[in-house]
């Protein structure tokens, strides 16, 4: 049988070959696990617990034992919806010479069409790592995310809601006294403010070790006045400014003393370009969420799909999965990349979000 480097099995060693990416909210709060969280059907298992603080009660020696019922969670199926951006390939592009590419090169059109198709497929995972960045912002301050499937080429779509929570308010939501500003009456209350965020979190028994704050927050924070005083001050250990940078445009801006709890201030300027132009941020102006590491996951569903080979349906299971297409009347290839994610918490409202730059 002759090797077909187009064959959809031998596109998908390649894009599993390619270097990784690291996106900051999906590495950092949404990890995937290969072995559980990567399904074989299109639809995947949705399921979340609540936060549970119980304590064992004391019994009689001859006893034995008290029964504590197991605690229940939310499980539900759902297929996500795809992600499959395309990357067209034509004549005119195997003529000309490719980005990077010597100026007098010695390859050939269907050499150049190899080189190509490969860079499409890292640049088309790009774009599925910015969806799904976006996707992990969303679970973070909504409680949940909206998919807009689209039915023809970025024209009509139809919206698709999946909520992590019970009831028509997100309860994951703090609603500050008054906006922040960079008095030391407000510093006050910022530490008042996470502290009570925090308490939503630790009271439910989830972690609380760090809080992610929009740009502007990061600003504002490191401009109040009471706080950098606390923090010139070596007689208290109330925190600390040590700048850390961390991948794709996250820092660790601060370190504060939160009730006696070291809490990292994270911050995220990272911004991605909608299908119609407008350009978006990750972290919404004036938000920050009370949270910690690997709070939930991202799950895959398996990619169907038919092939132009034999005409046939073939499912694959993979995180993106990427399709050849050849249309021998226009001259024209494409490559298609598709994936199928859904970001889920791993407890109920894991993230305390609060707008702090609203109010009076």
């Amino acid at each position: 049988m002759a090797f077909n480097i187009y064959d959809t099995h031998t596109l998908l060693a390649s894009v599993q070959q390619l270097p990784p990416l690291h996106t900051f909210l999906l590495d950092r709060y949404f990890p995937t696990n290969a072995a559980t969280d990567v399904f074989a059907t299109d639809d995947v298992i949705v399921e979340y617990k609540k936060g549970s603080k119980k304590a064992s009660p004391f019994v009689a020696p001859r006893k034995g034992g008290i029964t504590i019922m197991r605690d229940g969670y939310n499980m539900r199926r759902f297929t996500p919806s795809y992600i499959a951006p395309k990357r067209p390939l034509t004549i005119d592009d195997l003529r000309k010479r490719g980005f990077g590419e010597a100026l007098y090169t010695q390859l050939t059109p269907e050499q150049r069409q190899g080189v190509i198709m490969l860079g499409d497929l890292d640049e088309l995972r790009d774009a599925n790592a910015r969806r799904k960045e976006a996707m992990a912002a969303q679970v973070i301050f909504t409680g949940g995310c909206v998919m807009d499937e689209y039915v023809d080429d970025l024209h009509n779509f139809e919206e698709r809601e999946v909520r992590y929570y019970e009831g028509d308010e997100n309860p994951g939501v703090y609603t500050p006294s008054k906006k922040w500003d960079t008095t030391e009456e407000s510093g006050k209350q910022i530490l008042a403010d996470v502290a009570a965020m925090g308490y939503m979190l630790t009271s439910r028994g989830l972690p609380f070790t760090e809080v992610l704050v929009a740009p502007d927050v990061a600003d504002l924070i490191l401009a109040n006045e009471w706080i950098l005083r606390l923090l010139d001050n070596r007689n208290y250990q109330i925190g600390g400014v040590d700048p850390a940078t961390l991948p794709s445009g996250a820092a660790r801006i601060a370190r504060l003393n939160i009730k006696g709890r070291m809490i990292d201030f994270l911050t995220y300027d990272d911004t991605y370009t909608e299908v119609d132009g407008t350009v978006t941020q990750y972290i919404p102006a004036g938000y920050i969420a009370a949270c910690a590491p690997a709070a939930g996951r991202t799950v895959y569903g398996a990619i169907t799909q038919v092939e132009q080979a034999d005409g046939e349906f073939h499912t694959y299971t993979g995180i993106n999965v990427p399709k050849y297409l050849s249309d021998a009347t226009h001259n024209v290839r494409e490559v298609i990349l598709s994936s199928a994610p859904l970001c889920m918490p791993n407890n109920e409202t894991p993230f305390i979000v609060a707008n702090v730059m609203q109010g009076e």
